[in-house]
């Protein structure tokens, strides 16, 4: 299975240098859709309810204190697994959709949506919380919108 780093990657190499905290929002919502799509995740890394939004937290140790990252920043920490091809139309699909949408508008989205706000029950606003979104609740949600449509 590939890792985070590896979706990663793939995003920056699309999208070029971005913020790191829509790079967080684009991998959360690249998960939550191969989960959907997929009926599989992209990766084993846990992705967490902090209070800016959904993170993985092994991601985050990895561009600490920085405001942006860039293609190749992650590269060592690659697994050898490659993205495969359904895979790649999944985050591909993402980010045609979410890519060109503001930080903040991503990180506004990720607050109003089922799976951050139930990972944070009963954690008060601003306060920092480690809490798994877990994947069934964001297959669930993302499954729902999907069946809307």
């Amino acid at each position: 299975m590939a890792n985070v780093f590896d979706v990663a990657e793939y995003i920056l190499a699309k999208q070029g240098e971005i913020p790191a905290v829509k790079l967080h929002k684009l991998v959360y919502y690249s998960q939550a859709w191969s989960l959907v799509w997929n009926d599989a995740p992209l990766f084993p890394q846990q992705i967490q309810a902090w209070k800016n939004g959904p993170v993985v937290n092994e991601l985050y140790r990895c561009h600490r204190q920085q405001f942006t990252v860039t293609p190749g920043q992650f590269a060592s920490m690659r697994s050898s697994e490659a993205i495969t091809t359904k895979q790649a139309a999944t985050i591909d699909a993402v980010l045609a959709f979410y890519g060109d949408k503001p930080t903040q508008w991503l990180s506004d989205l990720t607050h109003m949506e089922d799976p951050w706000r139930i990972a944070r029950e009963g954690i008060p606003d601003g306060e920092a919380s480690n809490a798994e979104i877990s994947l069934a609740s964001m297959a669930e949600y993302y499954g729902g919108l999907l069946a809307k449509k």
